[in-house]
């Protein structure tokens, strides 16, 4: 058994001279706020969920930009209510969020 059952991976990747990144559109904040949430939420730690920073994760262009493993589902999202539906639906239910889905 894997010591988390799920890794949250949140692009927090900053580039210069104006090419897109993911730290343009608040990822790191949106990043504390999913881990605050999830620890609050009881789903955090052995056994659970884990809210990870990640370097670039070379989808810039779609981002912000988080995956889930292991199911290795891609997400994009804009605000605070998009991380509680991916956390409500997806981490709680175990039920993917399609409209924020990426291919």
């Amino acid at each position: 058994m894997s010591h988390f059952e799920r890794h949250v991976f949140f692009c927090l990747n900053r580039r210069e001279g104006g090419r897109a990144c993911c730290a343009d559109h608040d990822a790191e904040a949106l990043q504390g706020y999913a881990k605050q949430r999830v620890k609050a939420l009881g789903l955090s730690g052995e056994g659970k969920v884990r809210i990870n920073k990640a370097g670039c994760l070379d989808r810039c262009e779609l981002g912000p930009v988080a995956v889930v493993y292991p199911e290795a589902i891609w997400y994009t999202f804009i605000d605070r209510q998009d991380i509680d539906e991916i956390i409500d639906s997806h981490l709680v239910k175990g039920v993917p969020v399609e409209r924020l889905r990426l291919e």
